[in-house]
C-alpha cells in the first residue's frame, strides 16, 4: 500500500502530504448507496460488457426490461460515478478536466510488433458485496502482459501514478503509452511522469474504446472469470483475489493470439510464436 497507517516516522497527514493526495481521499470508504443501487451497478456493468455502446437511455430501457423501475437519471448517475460511458461519441459525454492537455492517438499507422513498444492503461469499476472499487491495469500492448496494477476506492490519480511507478521500476519504460482521455490520465501529476522517462503520450480518441481494444478484453476476462464468481467482502479480500487471477492470466493462462503461450511468456520472448491474422 502506498500509506501505511503504522509508519514509526511519519504520520499519515505527512505520508498524504509526500505522495499529493489528500488526506480525506485515503480515509475515505464507499458508503451510500442503498442495496438496490449496488444492484443496479452490477447489472449496468455486466451489460456494459456485452453492449459497451449502450449510454443512460438504453441502459434504463434495458433495466426496465428486467423489471427495475429506474429512470435515465438515475441510471445516468450510476454510470458517471462507475465511470462508465457509451463508445459512441455523444454531445457532453467524455468531458475533460478544464485545464488538461489531451495528446493525439500515435497508433493508427504503427505496428506494434515487440515487448515494451507500446504500453496502454485504463480503469474499471468492480462490484463488491457492500459497496465498490476501482481498478487501474497497466499492460504491454504486443504481449498482453499486465505489468501493475492498483487498487483504490475512489477515482483520483494517485492509485494510477503508484501503479505506473511500479511498472517503471520493474520494465523499464516504453516508447509509447496510451490511455483513454480520463482527467487521471490528462492530468499534468500523470503526463509529467511520462515525460521525465521520455514516454511518447498517445490517447484514444473521443468516445472510442476501441483505441484502446486488449485492455478492453482484460476486463471482460477478469469480470467473467473473477469478479462475477466472487462477491468480495472488501478492499483486502478483492485485493487477494485479484492477485490470484492475474498471476493466473500473466503465468497460466495461454492466449490463443499467440499460440497457446502466456503473455509473460511472450513478454519475455522464452518461446516462439506467430501472430494470427
Amino acid at each position: 500500500m502506498m500509506i501505511e497507517p503504522a509508519h514509526p516516522d511519519l504520520s499519515v497527514v505527512r505520508q498524504c502530504w509526500l505522495v499529493s493526495i489528500s488526506r480525506s481521499s485515503w480515509y475515505y470508504r464507499p458508503h451510500g448507496e442503498s442495496p438496490l443501487n449496488l444492484q443496479l451497478m452490477r447489472l449496468i456493468d455486466e451489460q456494459y460488457l456485452r453492449t459497451p455502446w449502450y449510454g443512460s437511455r438504453q441502459m434504463a430501457r434495458h433495466l426496465r426490461r428486467q423489471g427495475f423501475g429506474v429512470g435515465r437519471k438515475r441510471v445516468r448517475r450510476l454510470m458517471r460515478m462507475m465511470g462508465l460511458r457509451a463508445i459512441a461519441p455523444q454531445p457532453n459525454t467524455s468531458r475533460r478536466a478544464p485545464g488538461h492537455t489531451v495528446y493525439p492517438y500515435l497508433l493508427n499507422d504503427i505496428a506494434v510488433e515487440r515487448p515494451d513498444q507500446v504500453w496502454c492503461v485504463d480503469i474499471t469499476y468492480l462490484p463488491m458485496a457492500h459497496g465498490f472499487l476501482y481498478l487501474v491495469a497497466i499492460m504491454d500492448w504486443h504481449s498482453r502482459h499486465v505489468l501493475a496494477w492498483r487498487l483504490s476506492n475512489t477515482q483520483d490519480s494517485a492509485f494510477c501514478i503508484e501503479a505506473l511507478a511500479e511498472a517503471i521500476e520493474r520494465y523499464g519504460c516504453p516508447e509509447i503509452f496510451n490511455s483513454d482521455q480520463g482527467s487521471q490520465f490528462t492530468s499534468t501529476a500523470w503526463t509529467d511522469v511520462l515525460k521525465a522517462n521520455d514516454i511518447r503520450i498517445s490517447m484514444d480518441g473521443k468516445g472510442q474504446w476501441t483505441d484502446n481494444v486488449f485492455i478492453e478484453r482484460l476486463w471482460r476476462s477478469l469480470k467473467y472469470e473473477c469478479v462475477y464468481l466472487h462477491a468480495f467482502e472488501d478492499f483486502r479480500d478483492a485485493e487477494q483475489h485479484l492477485d490470484h487471477w492475474m498471476t493466473y492470466y500473466n503465468d497460466e493462462r495461454p492466449h490463443s493470439t499467440f499460440g497457446d503461450i502466456t503473455p509473460r511468456e511472450v513478454y519475455l520472448g522464452l518461446q516462439p510464436f506467430s501472430m494470427a491474422a
